[in-house]
């Protein structure tokens, strides 16, 4: 197998998250920047970051990266690449691309330049004048920044967070991924209990239930990369033997999904049935103000509306305190709440512990963050009941 140059690309405020995956993967060399984790692995380390890495956006190839002021300086920096050990003579190569701060400011100029240079390469290697592109997708980027090219390949096809289990969605769909790095934040154990109170369509508790269970987020999607030649179907497969023998399905999850809107309840229930993992959540119509627990410990994680739409105001600020006024009630349980409202502090009654600035698309949330006491020993392994608001 051969040394690859791979990029994790990553949501604003999740490199750290991020790399963390990647190093439990087994791959210590890379460098953590802004938006992305570059990390040294093979094909398998392709296959295994597709398959495991729960908050990455997309998975690259780094094809190279070179100063370019000049549209012939990208050009010949282009051609240079070894495009023909990844791209078959039938390769569907289109060029997406970007540009901030450089000289070469003209994103379509420099797509048609790179997407030249990729030819010629390719008429070089194989003998051919006219390529036909009818064979697998290998999606280019030419991303400029400060007049720095780097050139990548895609080989996750859609993005990591298209997990496969939701094909129905709310009004204000959570990205999975984002949702994956909430409950990683908050330090959750799969022995306490887990409840989102205003759960929507279910991807916090789907989530919290795929990393409870150790099960792969890609374990039942396909990836751009395994119909590239260069990596053995092979190599695939064992992938997900991997993952399917890593899933720990005897382990008893304590995850309540619990709101008011009984269409959104109704494809939690669906999702959850979608992902797997129905068996392990408790989802239940309940209005906030009725939510109770017997348990003494636990954790809430949630993603309340953030009245984005004219009008929400008064709302969002009721429901904020009657957030706070339930919350109160479990002083001794750990909550965690992401939302883009700037008082929400003010109208929750309490400060955060901690705060993170996180993305949800590209609204700019803060995670606020309120860490309970750890329970005693005795007291993890317990479990609670799942009827009507009951943890």
């Amino acid at each position: 197998m051969s040394k690859i140059e791979l990029i994790a690309t990553a949501t604003f405020g999740l490199e750290a998250i991020v790399a963390r995956e990647v190093k439990n993967l087994g791959y210590d060399e890379m460098t953590v920047e802004d938006g992305r984790v570059t990390f040294i692995g093979d094909e398998l380390a392709l296959c295994r970051a597709n398959m495991w890495l729960r908050t990455a956006d997309r998975v690259l190839v780094k094809m190279g990266s070179f100063k370019a002021t000049t549209f012939e300086e990208l050009f010949e920096h282009t051609r240079a690449l070894p495009w023909h050990e990844w791209l078959p003579e039938n390769a569907n190569f289109p060029v997406e691309g970007k540009s901030v701060k450089s000289k070469l400011f003209s994103v379509p100029d420099c797509q048609a330049i790179v997407k030249k240079a990729v030819v010629e390469k390719l008429k070089e290697k194989y003998r051919k004048e006219w390529f036909a592109e009818d064979g697998p997708r290998y999606t280019i980027e030419v991303g400029i920044l400060k007049d720095t090219a780097t050139l990548t390949v895609d080989t996750s096809g859609p993005g990591l967070h298209k997990r496969g289990y939701r094909k129905l969605t709310g009004e204000a769909p959570l990205k999975e991924t984002l949702a994956a790095a909430m409950v990683t934040l908050a330090h959750w154990f799969h022995d306490r209990v887990l409840m989102d109170p205003l759960c929507g369509t279910g991807t916090i508790p789907i989530e919290a239930a795929l990393i409870g269970l150790n099960i792969a987020p890609g374990i039942t999607r396909k990836f751009a990369a395994e119909d590239w030649p260069a990596i053995p179907e092979v190599m695939w497969r064992n992938t997900r033997k991997e993952a399917y023998a890593l899933i720990k399905q005897e382990r008893h999850l304590q995850i309540i999904g619990t709101d008011i809107n009984e269409k959104a309840v109704s494809l939690a229930r669906y999702h959850a049935r979608e992902a797997g993992v129905d068996e392990h959540i408790h989802f239940q119509r309940l209005p906030l103000s009725q939510v109770r627990t017997k348990s003494k410990y636990g954790y809430i994680i949630c993603n309340p509306p953030y009245g984005q739409r004219l009008g929400e105001t008064r709302e969002v600020e009721t429901l904020y305190r009657e957030m706070g006024r339930v919350f109160a009630n479990l002083d001794t349980w750990s909550y965690y709440v992401l939302t883009a409202y700037p008082d929400f502090e003010k109208f929750f009654g309490r400060k955060a512990d901690k705060r993170r600035k996180l993305y949800n698309g590209r609204i700019e949330c803060q995670y606020y963050q309120y860490p309970g006491p750890r329970p005693p020993r005795r007291d993890r392994v317990k479990s609670g009941s799942g009827e009507t608001g009951q943890v």
